[in-house]
């Protein structure tokens, strides 16, 4: 009877189940013509979407498809094959401002890098590329598109796997670009969190992933999740990280795993050069004159290239095939565009007036004018201009520090003394003019000369410009950037430079110009100051240069 019973009952539920699937099974035939009659209409409109084209953009006819195309970045690209094409590549972070070429660079060279002897590449090595400020995760690890992430089987869309209870890891970025280059974009902007997590793979050159749901001992999952959750996704990658920020606002631990170079910022010329070539490619002539305007005006090529696409716009509605002046000075004025600061120096001698050098920026060299007037006083010595100070300390406890150009002040004064000429009964007034913020030891040596000359009233050479720290001493000092002040130096026709000599390297010494090394300032004086002539004496209230 009991047997009877279980019978009936086990009859009963196969009846409701069965039931239960016929009904769901008759459901899906019903709904499988109306979803194909959706699919199709979607796809219909794709394909209708797929066969509409605008005009390519300028900004893409343009792109650089070889090295020489990239205009100004000879230095950078050449560091840059030496760190990738060969048996050994490396990491590297590219320092630079926005629009130069650095993407399309590390483009170009990791196809030169497959080509190279030893290379570890392969011809189909990939180019994977990221913006650090658009990479979006989720702190429970559900979606993440750098380092990768796993589908757990609670997850909508989880799939015929994760209806069986098992987790799916999905590759990220670090993940596709294996056996190839990763170019991170903005890689400052990166959030701290990711910035961990990237130093740990290129650590490891693999991805560990960890899931509740996983279980070793489980035969239904497959046989390469498993592989996954042992041993890790491989993520052997060479980094070529791309940023606008200076190096000491990039993570020290990613500095160390890297190789760093440096592009620089370009001139007015070679943007000239970039809009002329834009202005071809879009079909339009324009004349040298305007492309010149176009350089004064844009900082960098993708600034110029947007300044000639707006010009081309403005022909094409008045059915020109030439841009003329006035269309450059109406884009130029709408666009609220600034005109870059003449770099060319004066090379007349004057009295109270030097040329330093100075860094600012991603690196950029600028030559830097300094001026000194000596005035009757009490002996004090007076700095004016854009002369930063700096907050140190944290939250609660900050603590702030003078400026290094106040203190090259100070040092100044005490060594006029020292060098005979106290200032007694006279004020000395430095003034650094232009509006360019101002830090840093290396003005000193320019300062002093300066200082000198008002005092004095002798004429300093004007084809000279000088960098240096200066001691209480009077030993001048390393400072850094000076190849990028040289290049200052030499654009803006400078015929001679003094720079310390423990910055000496032999390259410096090719680019066009003399170069002078020098210890103390008494060599600086001796070179730069021109004896006073009677006229000088008469014209200027000074005190006698010393013996």
């Amino acid at each position: 009877m009991f047997n009877l019973v279980l019978v009936v009952i086990q009859l009963v539920v196969t009846l409701v189940v069965g039931i239960y699937f016929y009904r769901q099974l008759k459901q899906q035939k019903k709904n499988t013509p109306a979803v194909r009659r959706e699919g199709a209409k979607e796809m219909e409109k794709l394909n209708r979407m797929r066969g509409i084209h605008l005009s390519e953009p300028l900004a893409e006819r343009v792109r650089p498809e070889n090295f020489k195309d990239i205009i100004g970045q000879e230095d950078g690209i050449k560091s840059l094959k030496a760190i990738l094409c060969g048996a050994n590549p490396q990491h590297v972070l590219i320092y630079g401002p926005p629009g130069i070429g650095k993407t399309c660079a590390a483009r170009l060279v990791l196809e030169a890098a497959k080509k190279s002897k030893g290379t570890p590449f392969l011809k189909d090595a990939p180019f994977i590329e990221m913006d650090a400020t658009c990479v979006r995760f989720d702190e429970r690890a559900i979606a993440d598109p750098l380092i990768g992430s796993v589908h757990d089987p609670i997850y909508q869309g989880a799939g015929p796997l994760g209806v069986q209870g098992i987790p799916q890891p999905k590759p990220g970025a670090v993940s596709k670009a294996h056996g190839g280059v990763l170019f991170l974009d903005e890689i400052g902007e990166l959030h701290p969190i990711q910035m961990n997590k990237l130093l740990k793979v290129l650590e490891d050159r693999k991805v560990m992933f960890e899931s509740a749901y996983y279980v070793p001992d489980d035969n239904a999952v497959p046989k390469y999740i498993h592989e996954v959750f042992k041993k890790g996704m491989p993520a052997d990658f060479r980094l070529v990280g791309a940023t606008t920020r200076s190096p000491n606002e990039i993570s020290p631990a990613l500095r160390s795993r890297c190789m760093e170079i440096f592009f620089r910022a370009l001139t007015p010329e070679e943007i000239a050069t970039i809009a002329l070539g834009a202005a071809q490619r879009a079909g339009y002539d324009m004349a040298q004159e305007e492309a010149e305007t176009i350089g004064r005006y844009a900082a960098c090529g993708r600034d110029a290239v947007n300044i000639v696409q707006m010009c081309a716009g403005l022909a094409q509605l008045e059915e020109r095939r030439e841009i003329t002046a006035a269309d450059v000075s109406w884009v130029v004025q709408s666009g609220h565009y600034a005109a870059r600061p003449s770099q060319q120096a004066d090379l007349t001698a004057r009295v109270g007036a030097i040329h330093g050098l100075a860094v600012f920026g991603s690196h950029q060299g600028a030559l830097l004018d300094i001026e000194a007037v000596s005035t009757p006083g009490t002996g004090e010595v007076i700095v004016t201009g854009i002369v930063e100070e700096e907050e140190l300390g944290q939250e609660g406890h900050r603590m702030r520090r003078k400026s290094t150009a106040r203190g090259s002040a100070e040092n100044v004064k005490t060594l006029l003394a020292e060098l005979g000429f106290p200032l007694g009964e006279r004020n000395l007034h430095i003034n650094f003019p232009g509006g360019a913020p101002v830090d840093g030891p290396s003005a000193g040596v320019a300062m002093a000369v300066v200082a000198v000359s008002a005092l004095t009233g002798q004429k300093i050479d004007g084809c000279c410009a000088v960098t240096g720290e200066i001691s209480v001493q009077g030993q001048v000092k390393a400072v850094g950037g000076v190849p990028e002040k040289l290049e200052a130096a030499r654009l803006a026709g400078i015929r001679r430079v003094f720079i310390p000599a423990e910055n000496d390297m032999e390259t410096l010494h090719t680019m066009g110009m003399e170069v002078r090394c020098v210890t103390e300032l008494r060599q600086v004086l001796e070179e730069m100051l021109l004896p006073v002539t009677v006229e000088d004496a008469a014209a200027e209230d000074c005190i006698p240069a010393s013996t």
